[in-house]
């Protein structure tokens, strides 16, 4: 059974920094493409970033420069460093395959960017 299970959310002031974690378990996780989405509320989901087995990148305009995505294969792991962030970036964060699996959505951990 796939789980995605993410962590480290919170509440942050404007250009503080978090770093969200996403433990994979259930399925051949070295070989995927992983990526980090995020929902604001009344909004669609949207992806974010993205990392290949082999560890390239790519990241949505919004949070290039600001955002690191990282993966350790031998932890089944995917990161996603959030720095200088902004109140436009309040929503709850997933991680998920590129492109997604709608059988794989986790929980969500939420940030929330405000004074």
């Amino acid at each position: 059974q796939v789980q995605l299970v993410e962590s480290g959310g919170g509440m942050v002031q404007p250009g503080g920094s978090l770093r969200l974690s996403c433990a994979a378990s259930g399925f051949i996780f070295g070989i995927n493409t992983m990526g980090w989405y995020r929902q604001a509320p009344g909004k669609q989901r949207e992806w974010v970033a993205a990392i290949t087995s082999g560890g390239s990148t790519n990241y949505a305009g919004s949070v290039k420069g600001r955002f690191t995505i990282s993966r350790d294969n031998a932890k089944n792991a995917v990161n996603l460093q959030m720095n200088s962030l902004k109140p436009e970036d309040t929503a709850v964060y997933y991680c998920n395959t590129i492109p997604p699996s709608d059988d794989y959505w986790g929980q969500g951990t939420q940030v929330t960017v405000s004074d």
